[in-house]
């Protein structure tokens, strides 16, 4: 019978695997090197298989089986994570480590409130902060990494289970001296030959937008094509509005926040399609914390949320 793997010896090889690089993979294990590739080494010898193709140089290249082998010790070691979650969370509900990711375009407006509120109701929980693209805190959780992850939907999060929280409507922002300044409510379709300023490529909020706009209707081309200029941050996105570049479109968490306050806008909201995005919690599937998720979703309500948006 072949010895079992170790969680270490699965550690290094799943790590090698996303980095692509024996340095980078031992300093995410916190060991050198050698102990790394020694440990790597260890276990084809155990298994009696070649993992990695050596044959190529310098490059991390894995085997086919290799490639496999990965896949199934990241099931492997989230069922390990999950162990350890599950002792947690039956010992001592509502404490140790909550590792929280949260996507750019919601973390500056929520997470002051809740450093706040969390310590207050829940003293024995130990909130870690993890900011990132859609992509990749979900890749995070998925693999382990974080425990809870609050975004922005729609998005793919199919493998997670899912909490909404509230309604964050699209806000059409603009130079005061721009014509649809005079209306009450801009239809999407009157977008369709302006200059719009979007994020750039992988935020969700870029993705979530340009649906909205061809779901509206009206445009003549790819609401994309009409996009002139795509920045990294909605600070960044607010300073081209006001330089006469554009229109954006931001949700209205960040139209009510201190972002707003330097400029000399106007806000309007916009009809014609589902002109919002939901905010909502994200975890693994079957998680044994899931109460603990359930009990401090209300604490990520703003205080700025209309009853009338929530979902909770």
């Amino acid at each position: 019978m072949l010895p079992m793997p170790s969680a270490q010896q699965l550690r290094y090889l799943v790590s090698l695997a996303e980095l692509r690089h024996f340095g980078r993979a031992a300093r995410a294990c916190a060991v050198t090197q050698s102990t790394l590739s020694a440990g790597i080494l260890a276990l084809e010898r155990q298994m009696d298989v070649r993992l990695l193709d050596r044959d190529v140089g310098k490059k991390v290249v894995f085997t086919p089986l290799g490639d496999r082998v990965v896949c199934q010790a990241r099931h492997a070691l989230e069922a390990l994570q999950g162990v350890l979650d599950m002792a947690v969370a039956s010992r001592e509900p509502m404490s140790g480590l909550l590792r929280l990711g949260v996507i750019p375009t919601i973390g500056p407006f929520v997470m002051p409130g809740l450093v706040a509120r969390l310590p207050r109701q829940y003293p024995r929980l130990n909130l870690s902060l993890s900011e990132d693209l859609t992509h990749n805190v979900m890749e995070k959780l998925t693999r382990g990494r974080l425990d809870l992850v609050l975004l922005a939907m729609p998005c793919d999060c199919a493998d997670s289970e899912t909490l909404p929280l509230w309604r964050d409507p699209f806000m059409l922002v603009m130079p005061r001296a721009h014509p649809f300044a005079r209306l009450d409510v801009v239809p999407v379709p009157e977008l369709a030959h302006e200059r719009m300023i979007l994020l750039e490529d992988g935020h969700c909020l870029r993705e979530q937008t340009l649906a909205m706009c061809r779901q509206a209707g009206g445009w003549t081309s790819d609401p994309e094509d009409k996009t002139q200029c795509a920045v990294t941050s909605l600070f960044t996105l607010v300073e081209m509005v006001a330089a006469g570049m554009g229109l954006a479109l931001l949700p209205q968490l960040a139209v009510e926040s201190p972002l707003m306050d330097w400029t000399r806008l106007t806000v309007r909201p916009v009809s014609g399609a589902q002109a919002w995005r939901t905010i909502g919690l994200a975890w693994r599937p079957r998680s044994p914390r899931m109460a603990d998720f359930h009990a401090i979703a209300p604490l990520f309500m703003p205080d700025s949320i209309p009853q009338a948006n929530s979902l909770l």
